[in-house]
């Protein structure tokens, strides 16, 4: 039996929240989409790009130790901690390994939770097209729930549980229709996501400096005609004094005289350009009238194409 990885039913962003008895609100984790691939033999552990993260969580690789089904495969956020709350970062220091004795030095050090919300097929049987609470009730009798492992809660007030999400600034909320199956390469209204903060991939096209060592990153977006735009600068965020000291050696070989954005970026007099190629995850509360990113903050460096930096993911509130 040969379990072929497949894009997952992906939610879509709204200003309002649905209310009513078919819908339940789950917590939007800041991490990894994962699913679990268990052929009956061994485990794949595939990413929503279709990129294969086997190599870099071990400890998720032993099936039988939290799914009692002969072959699975399960949707799901692979999360670490920061303060006390899913990390974005914390988890990219994980994700972004590719060293065998590295990763087993992080399992340790960076431990991770898989939280479960979904099932797509369960011994032998795809199960896409039962309705979601029947999905729930397999992970319910399947899921050997532990530290590291865990089903997602369904709460029945939507608003309620936005509210505790701004308290302790954690992501967001995901709305699903109870009747909802599962579509495969899907997103559709049947699966809603508000999010506390905004956040996007943008593209480094730009850097300062204090002294020798980089300090803020000009960041932009492409349009549909491949003309990168700036779309603000961020200092500020989950990056280490190590890792701004690593980036300034890694933009050297980068730098160029020719100007990367169509448009004319603040800071221009004391930027040096560089070739646009390294990637951030940026957080950020609003655009501003001048379409640019207010309070934007770096989550973490990522391992995309700059070209998937699109104007596409702009959504205003």
């Amino acid at each position: 039996m040969i379990l072929k990885p497949v894009v997952p039913f992906e939610p879509i962003n709204t200003d309002k929240l649905p209310a009513g008895d078919h819908w339940v609100a789950q917590v939007k984790w800041d991490g990894v989409r994962m699913l679990s691939y268990f052929d009956g033999s061994n485990v794949q552990l595939v990413n929503r790009k279709l990129n294969n993260r086997s190599l870099q969580y071990p400890e998720f690789l032993s099936p039988s130790r939290y799914c009692t089904a002969s072959s699975f495969i399960l949707d799901g956020e692979f999360i670490a901690f920061d303060d006390n709350k899913p990390s974005f970062h914390e988890i990219m220091k994980r994700d972004s390994l590719r060293k065998k004795q590295s990763i087993e030095l992080a399992v340790a050090q960076t431990p991770v939770t898989y939280m479960v919300f979904d099932i797509l097929f369960c011994n032998g049987a795809w199960v896409t097209d039962r309705v979601l609470s029947e999905r729930q009730q397999i992970l319910q009798d399947l899921i050997i729930s532990q530290p590291d492992v865990q089903t997602v809660q369904n709460f029945t007030d939507a608003e309620g549980l936005l509210a505790v999400m701004i308290e302790h600034q954690m992501e967001g909320v995901i709305c699903k229709k109870l009747d909802s199956s599962y579509a495969i390469n899907g997103k559709d209204k049947r699966w809603q996501k508000r999010k506390v903060f905004w956040d996007l991939f943008a593209v480094v096209a730009g850097v300062t400096f204090r002294g020798d060592v980089v300090n803020s990153l000009l960041l932009g977006l492409y349009d549909q005609e491949g003309k990168l735009y700036y779309i603000g600068h961020a200092g500020t965020g989950k990056v280490t004094h190590r890792e701004w000291r690593e980036l300034t050696q890694r933009v050297a070989p980068l730098a160029t005289r020719v100007k990367p954005f169509a448009n004319e970026p603040e800071r221009s007099k004391d930027a040096v350009w560089v070739t646009p190629e390294i990637v951030v995850k940026v957080q950020f509360l609003e655009w501003t009238p001048g379409q640019t990113m207010r309070h934007p903050s770096i989550q973490a460096f990522v391992d995309i194409p700059p070209n998937q930096c699109t104007m596409k993911q702009i959504v205003h509130k």
